[in-house]
């Protein structure tokens, strides 16, 4: 299997809070094939889905626990300290809420973290080791930067 993730699914209470969020707050542009159950959008080499809790849990056959706040982010990453602080005030405004504001962290880049309508954690970071593309996506570094 090829080392990649294709599409991530976030499970939401109320869709069209989640949606409202990323599109009139971030200004998030919906891709088509969503309904009033699941929307769709296109990032840099993969996709972001929100679905209905209730329809994945149908779809999946099984309960969906309620807490969001379990081992998993999701991540937009920046390419400075002072971009951070632009794209955290601007999640702020479109409905998301303080849970952690950036600052400077121990592995050596600048960070902070909100909880999204839907109650999953998104951090907005800067990480000065992994620079950003024209087009935003990121590239790990080899081990060995000798490795190239």
């Amino acid at each position: 299997m090829e080392q990649r993730i294709s599409l991530i699914t976030l499970a939401v209470d109320d869709l069209e809070a989640t949606r409202r969020f990323f599109e009139d707050g971030l200004g998030w542009t919906q891709a088509p094939g969503g309904n009033e159950h699941i929307a769709f959008y296109q990032l840099t080499g993969s996709a972001l889905a929100l679905y209905s809790r209730a329809h994945l849990a149908k779809d999946l056959g099984r309960d969906l626990p309620a807490e969001t706040l379990g081992g998993m982010t999701i991540a937009w990453n920046a390419r400075s300290e002072e971009e951070v602080d632009t794209a955290y005030a601007e999640a702020l405004t479109a409905g998301a809420e303080v849970v952690v504001r950036p600052e400077k962290v121990f592995w050596g880049g600048y960070s902070g973290y909100v909880s999204i309508p839907g109650g999953h954690l998104l951090e907005i970071a800067y990480n000065p080791f992994w620079p950003l593309s024209a087009d935003g996506s990121i590239t790990l570094p080899p081990a060995d930067p000798e490795a190239g």
